[in-house]
C-alpha cells in the first residue's frame, strides 16, 4: 500500500536570512521560490503509474488518477512530468537502464536457467502482465513509446544474451561468429510468446529446465 502524502511539503522556498549578530556568514539556503522535489514523492507517484496502467491502461491513464492513486496533488505529478507520455517514456527507459542481471554460473545452460528464472518472474508478474500488452498495443500509433519500448525490451534482452553467448565462447561452448540476432531470438522468444502473446496462465512443472536444455543445445548448434 502507497503512503500517502500531501504535496504542501513537496516545495521548499527560503527566504534570505539576515546575518546574525556575531558576524558569522549566514548559512546558505536555497534561492527564494526554488522547488525542492522530494524522493518519496517522485517514487510514489512513479509506482501510482505503474498500478494505474495495469487498472486503466494507457488510454484510459490520467494525470488525475495517477495523483489520486499517489496520495498527492495534480502539481506534483506535473512539477516532475509534463503530460502522461512524457512520465510513462521516462519510467520505461528507466527500466531499459536498468536491465537484467548478467548470468555467471560457468556453463551456457545454468546461465540460460538464471536467466529464464529472472525473465519468467518478472514477465509473470501481475502488474507486468497487464502493462506489457497495452504498451504494446499503444507502440503501434505511438512512435516514441514504440522506441521506449524497443529499448526496454529488447536492447536490454540483447545486452544480456550477447554476455551469456560471449562467456560460452570463451568457454567452447558456441562457436566464434555464431549470429547473436538468431541466439537472442532464441534464447528470448520461448518466455515472451509464454507470457505476453499466449498469456499461458502457468509454466509446466520442469518448463525452464528443459527450455534452458534446449535452447543451449541450440546455440551450440549455431
Amino acid at each position: 500500500m502507497l503512503v500517502r502524502m500531501t504535496t504542501n511539503a513537496d516545495t521548499a522556498a527560503s527566504a534570505a536570512t539576515p546575518a546574525p549578530a556575531d558576524g558569522k556568514a549566514p548559512r546558505r539556503r536555497a534561492p527564494a521560490g526554488a522547488a525542492v522535489l522530494r524522493e518519496d514523492v517522485t517514487e510514489a507517484i512513479r509506482a501510482a503509474v505503474f498500478e494505474e496502467l495495469a487498472a486503466v491502461g494507457y488510454a484510459r491513464m490520467s494525470i488525475e488518477g495517477i495523483a489520486r492513486r499517489a496520495g498527492v496533488g495534480k502539481t506534483a505529478v506535473y512539477r516532475r512530468w509534463r503530460s502522461k507520455r512524457h512520465l510513462v517514456l521516462d519510467l520505461v527507459s528507466a527500466i531499459a537502464v536498468q536491465g537484467l542481471p548478467a548470468p555467471d554460473t560457468g556453463s551456457l545452460e545454468g546461465d540460460l536457467r538464471l536467466l529464464y528464472e529472472v525473465t519468467s518472474r518478472a514477465l509473470r508478474h501481475p502488474v507486468a502482465g497487464q502493462i506489457i500488452p497495452d504498451l504494446q498495443a499503444e507502440a503501434a500509433r505511438n512512435p516514441e513509446i514504440a522506441e521506449a519500448l524497443q529499448k526496454a525490451l529488447r536492447e536490454g534482452q540483447q545486452s544480456v544474451a550477447s554476455g551469456i553467448v560471449a562467456a560460452a565462447t570463451a568457454r567452447g561452448e558456441v562457436r566464434e561468429g555464431a549470429d547473436l540476432d538468431l541466439a537472442l531470438d532464441l534464447m528470448s522468444g520461448p518466455l515472451y510468446w509464454r507470457a505476453v502473446v499466449a498469456r499461458a496462465p502457468k509454466l509446466p512443472k520442469g518448463y525452464l529446465a528443459t527450455l534452458a536444455r534446449t535452447t543451449a543445445a541450440a546455440l551450440k548448434a549455431l
